[in-house]
């Protein structure tokens, strides 16, 4: 037993050294400077969690100065982009493609690679697919195509029969197998397959086969999107942050109810006005949710930003507060919740406790999460806009 224990022991170090070489095999003859910087927009949010919040699940945790990659070094932060994702084909958040790793850091990577701590959440997955699709569309470097495909048909794997998709996948025991729109990931997954089955040209690589299970895909996403938009009160409105496996509003966390949310909405209708040659079912949710658009605004406040005594919580350390100002002035602004068939504007706190002012939130979630939101106005915007090109399209 001992001699078979020394033997696995010796093969995983093998397999290691081996997975460092075959990442690196490419690097040293292609110029990362003759391709296109890399778009590093849609990794910020879990950047900014890798660095400024500690979260006791990251494999490995940023070190104090942590070099960077710069966007132009395209092959180096491509290959990054390898060593996170998980044999299952999806990636773990809240980890900055960027950063520059030292060999340490890399081999926890490496050896971790059957942890399936895998999701969508805080940008993640969709956007590594489109990242790499991109990079391999310019340096034709299969590995970054082979990583794609696995990507993809793990975005398969984890959608609901319902259409919707989870937040973890594998699932887990908490509110993260909820169908979520919650910081676009529904909507996040939705424009990569609206790209793919629109044929754009970084997404050439999909053959017909694939091509053709991500329009199922694609088509049970709209028909999720559709079924989720809530009727109240005889009419419909727009949609909540997650939903359950009876495509019911549902709680997330703990301060988040089930109700309707605007700041969600704008990102579905974002999307939904994008498709070309919309059917009737589709201009009916667009025209219905923006008409709640218009039955939802609050006029005459705004939010302000004042300074406060420093408070360390248990989640985090504030030095700021917030207060609602009267100001005739403001232009119309949306709380983030409404509250089912009364449709007020809706609070919550830690405890799960509703209240119906930002006031009585106390000042940790007070000072820490987006109540208001100016986000509709930009969808208000675009809409005759979009009514004019229904014409066109």
């Amino acid at each position: 037993m001992l001699i078979h224990s020394n033997n696995s022991m010796h093969f995983a170090k093998i397999a290691v050294t081996l997975f460092f070489l075959l990442l690196q095999a490419p690097s040293f003859c292609q110029n990362s400077g003759t391709y296109s910087p890399v778009d590093t927009k849609p990794f910020q949010d879990s950047q900014h969690h890798w660095y400024d919040i500690f979260d006791k699940e990251n494999i490995v945790n940023a070190k104090p100065n942590q070099p960077r990659y710069n966007p132009s070094q395209v092959i180096e932060i491509a290959d990054n982009i390898l060593l996170y994702q998980k044999d299952n084909g999806g990636w773990p958040k809240n980890y900055d493609m960027l950063a520059i790793l030292t060999d340490d850091q890399k081999k926890k990577l490496i050896e971790a690679k059957n942890e399936q701590k895998t999701t969508f959440d805080n940008g993640t997955t969709y956007s590594h697919i489109a990242c790499l699709s991109k990079i391999y569309k310019e340096t034709k470097i299969e590995k970054y195509k082979t990583a794609c495909i696995q990507g993809l048909n793990f975005i398969l794997a984890s959608q609901y029969g319902n259409g919707g998709w989870p937040q973890y996948f594998p699932l887990r025991n908490d509110y993260s197998r909820y169908v979520t729109y919650n910081d676009d990931a529904m909507t996040g997954i939705m424009d990569l397959l609206k790209d793919i089955t629109d044929r754009k040209k970084e997404y050439a690589y999909v053959d017909n086969k694939l091509l053709e299970k991500l329009k199922i895909s694609y088509d049970k996403g709209i028909k999720c999107i559709l079924k989720t938009q809530i009727l109240d009160n005889g009419k419909l409105t727009a949609w909540c942050q997650q939903y359950d496996e009876n495509l019911a509003p549902a709680w997330a966390r703990k301060f988040e109810p089930p109700s309707i949310c605007n700041g969600e909405s704008s990102e579905i209708l974002k999307f939904l006005m994008s498709i070309n040659h919309p059917g009737e079912d589709i201009i009916n949710s667009i025209k219905s949710a923006v008409n709640w658009f218009q039955e939802s605004k609050i006029y005459g406040i705004r939010v302000k930003t004042i300074e406060a005594p420093l408070t360390k919580f248990p989640f985090r350390t504030s030095h700021t507060d917030r207060v609602v100002v009267t100001d005739s002035s403001a232009p119309p602004i949306w709380t983030r919740y409404y509250e089912l068939k009364t449709h007020r504007p809706l609070f919550c706190n830690r405890d799960s406790k509703v209240v119906y002012s930002l006031a009585e939130v106390e000042r940790e979630r007070r000072d820490g999460y987006g109540w208001y939101t100016y986000n509709p106005q930009s969808i208000l915007n675009k809409y005759d806009s979009w009514v004019k090109s229904l014409g066109k399209k």
